[in-house]
């Protein structure tokens, strides 16, 4: 199966306590269920989020055809997400370089290790 990755960016709010708190509440076992069934029921095959001090670091994988936008939009409708983007939405802030319809930020890659690089 061929894949898509997407990398996003995001700020935490720089408050060793909201940080904590994030972080916390994406442990496997405080992670609201509906959360982890909604984004794979959206369509993404594998998500990380990855952390240094304040800034957040997302890597998407979605079946090739199937857009980051395209697969967030069908995880919106799934249950309790709404409610856990607004929740999160307390402890993120958004990056100066995000487009004005973005929450996280869709960043460029500038060099891929692949058959092509050889």
């Amino acid at each position: 199966m061929k894949t898509h990755r997407t990398c996003l960016a995001l700020d935490l709010k720089d408050d060793a306590q909201v940080i904590e708190q994030y972080e916390h509440f994406h442990r496997p076992e405080n992670i609201w269920p509906e959360i982890p069934q909604g984004i794979r029921e959206g369509g993404i095959i594998d998500m990380q989020i990855y952390r240094i001090g304040t800034r957040l670091f997302m890597i998407v994988e979605t079946e090739e055809g199937l857009s980051v936008e395209q697969a967030f939009e069908a995880i919106s409708r799934k249950a309790r997400q709404p409610e856990w983007a607004e929740f999160m939405g307390g402890f993120q802030q958004k990056l100066a370089e995000a487009k004005p319809h973005e929450h996280w930020a869709e960043m460029k890659p500038i060099f891929i290790l692949n058959e092509s690089s050889k």
